[in-house]
Order: C-alpha cells, then sequence, then structure tokens
C-alpha cells in the first residue's frame, strides 16, 4: 500500500516510521529540507520537498499510485486544502487531516474528509496522565460476559510487539487509537507511548488483566 504523508513534524515522522515498518510504501512532503531530519536513518520511504497542495509535488511523491494520504502540517489550511485535493483530483479515498481547531474539524467532516482534532485528542492525553484510571468499559454484550474495554498501560511495554501484551494477558487487543485514529494491530505491530489499547475481555477476568496491564513487562517473565 503506498501512503502519501504531508508534514514531517513529530506526528508525520512517527505516523511514516511506523508505516514504513509496517512494510508500507511511504512517501513524506515538507517545504523544509530540514525537517526531514526527524525520519530515522533506516526509514525506507521517499521525502520530497514542495507544498502539500501543489500538484507536481504530490505527482513527485506518487500520489497517482496512492491508496492513503495523511494531512499531518502544522496548519489548517493547508492540511485541509491538502485532503481536498488529493480526494478531487487524483481520487484517494482513504484521506485524513490533522485540524488544530476543533470547530473547523466538525464543518471539515461534513464534508467527507475525515479529520483528527490535535486540541481534543491532547487534552484527553493529559487527562489520561493527570487522573490514571482503571479499565473503562466501552462495551459490553447483551449476556455481560464479555466486554470492550480501554486500559492504561506500563511505560514500559512501549517500544514491545502488541502480540507479547496478548500472549501475557490472554485478553485481545482488539484495536489502538493512536494520535487520535484506531489501527488494527498485527503481529509486527509495535506499542508506541501515547497508544490508547482497546481489550476484548471476559469481564470475570477484567481485574487480572488491568493488572498485568499496570506492571512492567519483566514482572511477568
Amino acid at each position: 500500500m503506498h501512503i502519501v504523508i504531508l508534514g514531517c513534524g513529530r506526528v508525520g515522522s512517527a505516523l511514516a516510521h511506523t508505516l514504513d515498518k509496517q512494510g508500507h510504501s511511504v512517501s513524506i512532503v515538507d517545504m523544509d529540507p530540514e525537517a526531514f531530519r526527524k525520519l530515522h536513518p533506516e526509514f525506507g520511504g521517499a521525502t520530497v520537498v514542495g507544498v502539500g497542495f501543489d500538484r507536481d509535488t504530490l505527482i513527485e511523491a506518487g500520489i497517482a499510485r496512492a491508496q492513503a494520504f495523511a494531512a499531518c502540517s502544522s496548519g489548517d489550511n493547508t492540511n485541509i486544502i491538502s485532503a481536498r485535493v488529493a480526494r478531487e483530483t487524483f481520487g484517494v479515498e482513504n484521506v485524513v487531516a490533522r485540524i488544530y481547531d476543533p470547530r473547523r474539524a466538525e464543518v471539515y467532516q461534513r464534508l467527507g474528509i475525515p479529520t483528527v482534532a490535535s486540541v481534543a485528542w491532547s487534552t484527553d492525553q493529559m487527562l489520561r496522565r493527570l487522573l490514571p484510571m482503571g479499565a473503562q468499559e466501552e462495551w459490553t454484550d447483551p449476556s455481560g460476559t464479555v466486554a470492550l474495554a480501554e486500559m492504561q498501560v506500563h511505560p514500559d511495554w512501549y517500544g514491545r510487539l502488541v502480540h507479547d501484551l496478548q500472549d501475557t494477558t490472554g485478553a485481545r487487543i482488539a484495536f489502538l487509537t493512536r494520535f487520535g485514529a484506531a489501527i488494527l494491530p498485527t503481529r509486527e505491530t509495535v506499542l508506541q507511548d501515547g497508544d490508547i489499547v482497546h481489550v476484548l475481555l471476559q469481564r470475570s477476568d477484567e481485574d487480572r488483566v488491568q493488572e498485568i496491564f499496570r506492571q512492567p513487562p519483566e514482572a511477568h517473565r
């Protein structure tokens, strides 16, 4: 899958690394050549200097063959214009734009451009760190036997494979929320700082699973 990313800041570079490690073809665009220094030396994708909504820049980044486009620059206007060009000019169906103003995000959602409102996401992340909570149930089956719960993870799990956490707890990681977007983990997916972990489990086993999540991996060797 070829993915074009606009903006090589903290979000764009992290997204590029994650997708590259998962085996996707990645091109990342930024106006500032110095921005690409944020990329690790092992990054295997392409870097393109230019304006994200410029047709020639996007063509150089491979937009014509892209299955997805992520606008992660620091400007709301640039992100939404670029996202619309990717979808409306080049026909990319899977498009998302990072928006700092949540009121704008709602408007663009109505235009059919999925958005991630950074302020809302950042506020949520800060609350999670200021007020540590236990498992937060998000769904329960009618019988009350199985639950989907959001769980806090000990920081030492970051950098480890999701399936290591699954194997240790015996629960199933249903999906992660990363930078405000949901992703389905594979056996190669690595937990990152800031990930929100959503777990499918037996309700009767919830306390035990949460206790394992709260402890470092070394506690279960």
